[in-house]
C-alpha cells in the first residue's frame, strides 16, 4: 500500500529512511507548538484579553484560550502536512507560519485594531483565495510577476522583525524615552534566563545539532526551574488529554465590514481587503520560496527549475490555512525546516505523513508545553530571525534599483512594526526607481497594479 501511494522504489527510498526523515523534520519544527500560542496570546487570544495581565506572561495551557490555540496549531499542522504527503507526495511539512503569526498579532490586531476573531476571518478568506487562485493558476502567475529581490527582502525583513519581537519578549530590548529603545536590566533573572537560552540555542545551532531550536527551548525551560522562573505545581503529570478547542473553534467573524453609523463603507472594505491581500501575499511568497528552495536542495526541480506538482503542494497550504482559521490559528505555510528531513533522505510524502502523526501525538503533551515561559521561546524567535535573514545574500545590492526597494522592504518591517508596511513600501518604490532609471520594461504589469493599490491604501489611511 505504501509503495502504491508514495512510489518509494521509484524515488529511491525506503520506509525506514522516510520514517527517520519524518522524525527529523518534526524535531526541527516542533518549536511552533510552543511559540505560536506565545505570539497569538499577545493578540488577546487569552482569557484576560490583549491588555490583561495574561498578555504580559506566558501562562500557556493553564489558560483555556491559549490551550485551544495550541490544539488549533497542532491540528492544522497535522492536517495540512498529511494532505501534502498523500495528495502532493512531497516530503514537506506545514504549520502556522512564523512571521505570519507576527503579522496577525502586531499588525492586524494590535496596530489596525481588529479583534483576533476578525483577523481569523481574514485568514479564512485568504485561504479561500489561495484555493481559487491555485486551481486557476493565478497564484503561480502572481508569484512569477514579483521581482526576486523583493521576495528575498520580504523573507529577510520578516526575520529582522521576528528577531526584534524575540528581544522585546525577553526584555533584552526595552523602550527608552531618550533613545526610543535601549537595553533591559540584565540582573533580572528572567532576562538572564533568556540570554542563557540564546547562548545555548546558538551553540546547538553552531554544532548543527538536529532539533537545536526545540532542544534550546526545553533546556532553557529546565534551567528556569532552579532559577525560579518556571514553577512546577504539585501533582504535575507530563501527559494528559488535550485542552478543549472550544474557546477558538469557529470563533472567526467579519465585524470589520460592519460600518458604524456615519462611517465610510469604502474605508472599511478597503481596510479589510488590504488585510486579506497582505495575508495572501506574505504566505504566497513564503510558501513558494520554501517549496522551490527545499525542492532544489532535494533535486526535485525539473530542467526549467520548476517544481512538478507545485499546485498540489500549494493546495495543501491553502486548505490548511482555511481550516486553521476555523480551528483558531493564523496562516498555515510550508516550513523551511522540511530541509532537515530531506537531508536525511526523505523524498516522498511518507515523510510528511510521519510528521503529521507526530504532531497528533504531541497533543497529549500539553502539560509539558505549559511549563515553557516566554523567556525560553524568545531565543527561538531570535534564531529563526537569523535563519530568515539569510535571504538578504540573494539581493543584488550593486544594482541600486534593486537595492533601494529591497532595503526599504527590510527595514520598514521592524521600524514600523508592520510586515504589511514593509511589503507595501517595497512594491511602491520598485516601479518608481525602475521608471526613473529608464528601465520600466523590467517591471511586470501586475507590480504596477499592486503599487497603485498600496498607494491608494496609504492615501486612504492618511485621510
Amino acid at each position: 500500500m505504501l509503495e502504491k501511494i508514495f512510489k518509494l522504489k521509484e524515488n529511491g527510498t525506503t520506509v525506514k529512511t522516510e520514517v527517520i526523515a519524518g522524525f527529523t523534520t518534526f524535531i526541527t519544527m516542533a518549536y511552533i507548538i510552543f511559540v505560536n500560542p506565545s505570539i497569538l496570546r499577545m493578540a488577546g487570544m487569552n482569557s484576560e484579553g490583549a491588555l490583561g495581565d495574561a498578555a504580559l506572561k506566558f501562562n500557556a495551557f493553564n489558560d483555556p484560550v491559549v490551550g485551544a490555540v495550541m490544539v488549533a496549531t497542532v491540528l492544522s499542522a497535522a492536517l495540512a502536512t498529511f494532505i501534502m504527503g498523500v495528495y502532493a507526495n512531497y516530503p514537506f511539512a506545514l504549520a502556522p507560519g512564523m512571521g505570519l503569526n507576527a503579522f496577525f498579532t502586531f499588525t492586524v490586531v494590535l496596530t489596525m485594531g481588529l479583534s483576533w476573531q476578525t483577523a481569523l476571518g481574514a485568514v479564512f478568506i485568504s485561504g479561500l483565495v489561495f484555493i481559487i487562485i491555485t486551481v486557476t493558476g493565478i497564484r503561480e502567475a502572481i508569484v512569477n510577476a514579483i521581482p526576486l529581490s523583493l521576495k528575498n527582502a520580504v523573507s529577510a525583513g520578516i526575520g529582522l522583525f521576528i528577531a526584534l519581537i524575540g528581544f522585546v519578549n525577553a526584555k533584552i530590548v526595552v523602550s527608552n524615552p531618550a533613545t526610543v529603545v535601549g537595553l533591559g536590566n540584565f540582573t533580572d533573572k528572567k532576562v538572564l534566563l533568556a540570554l542563557i537560552g540564546l547562548v545555548i540555542t546558538g551553540i546547538l545551532m553552531a554544532r548543527r545539532v538536529k532539533g537545536a531550536i526545540l532542544l534550546g527551548i526545553l533546556i532553557t525551560t529546565a534551567i528556569g526551574i532552579p532559577m525560579g522562573v518556571v514553577t512546577i505545581g504539585k501533582g504535575f503529570s507530563p501527559v494528559s488529554m488535550p485542552p478543549s478547542l472550544a474557546p477558538t473553534l469557529f470563533k472567526l467573524n467579519f465585524e470589520a465590514l460592519n460600518v458604524p453609523e456615519g462611517g465610510r463603507v469604502f474605508d472599511a472594505v478597503i481596510a479589510f481587503i488590504a488585510v486579506i491581500l497582505s495575508f495572501t501575499y506574505v504566505d504566497l511568497f513564503d510558501t513558494l520560496g520554501t517549496l522551490v528552495g527545499t525542492g532544489a536542495k532535494a533535486g526535485m526541480l525539473d530542467k526549467e527549475g520548476k517544481l512538478p506538482r507545485i499546485n498540489k503542494a500549494m493546495m495543501a497550504d491553502a486548505v490548511g490555512t482555511s481550516v486553521g482559521a476555523l480551528l483558531g490559528t493564523s496562516t498555515v505555510t510550508t516550513y523551511v525546516e522540511s530541509t532537515a528531513g530531506i537531508m536525511e533522505g526523505g523524498k516522498t510524502g511518507l515523510t510528511s505523513v510521519v510528521v503529521s502523526l507526530l504532531f497528533l501525538v504531541s497533543l497529549f503533551l500539553a502539560p509539558v508545553a505549559g511549563l515553557v515561559p516566554a523567556e525560553a521561546t524568545a531565543p527561538a524567535l531570535i534564531i529563526v530571525g537569523v535563519l530568515m535573514m539569510g535571504a538578504v545574500r540573494e539581493i543584488d545590492f550593486s544594482d541600486f534599483t534593486e537595492a533601494l526597494p529591497a532595503f526599504i522592504t527590510i527595514v520598514a518591517m521592524p521600524f514600523s512594526y508592520s510586515i504589511a508596511n514593509g511589503i507595501a513600501a517595497g512594491l511602491i518604490f520598485y516601479p518608481i526607481v525602475k521608471i526613473v532609471a529608464g528601465r520600466a520594461k523590467e517591471v511586470h504589469p501586475i507590480v504596477y497594479v499592486l503599487a497603485l493599490l498600496f498607494i491608494i491604501r496609504f492615501a486612504t489611511l492618511a485621510s
